[in-house]
């Protein structure tokens, strides 16, 4: 049994020989779930199989892509002043 912060996960364990039969369907079911599985040898754990993690966004995606790349440098809400204003040249 695995603890996940606020939530308890119940671990699904089963023998070495039986994964190595239905080590396809294992993984498969893996991949559906989303749930971990306990390999075990006599009893004792021996591996874990997890799913992977969320790939990560493309490179280029316009989501976070100016991330860390700008700086406020004003306070954005007051108007600006009226000799900053190009319509009002002439």
């Amino acid at each position: 049994m695995l603890a996940d912060h606020s939530r308890t996960l119940l671990v699904e364990s089963i023998a070495i020989s039986e994964f190595k039969a239905t080590c396809l369907s294992v993984l498969g079911r893996v991949q559906r779930t989303g749930q971990p599985v306990l390999i075990t040898k006599h009893g004792r754990p021996v591996a874990q199989v997890v799913p992977p993690p969320p790939p990560a966004p493309p490179e280029g995606s316009a989501f976070g892509c100016m991330q860390a790349r700008m700086k406020e440098t004003g306070d954005l809400i007051a108007p600006l002043p009226e000799e900053e204003w190009e319509a009002l040249r002439s």
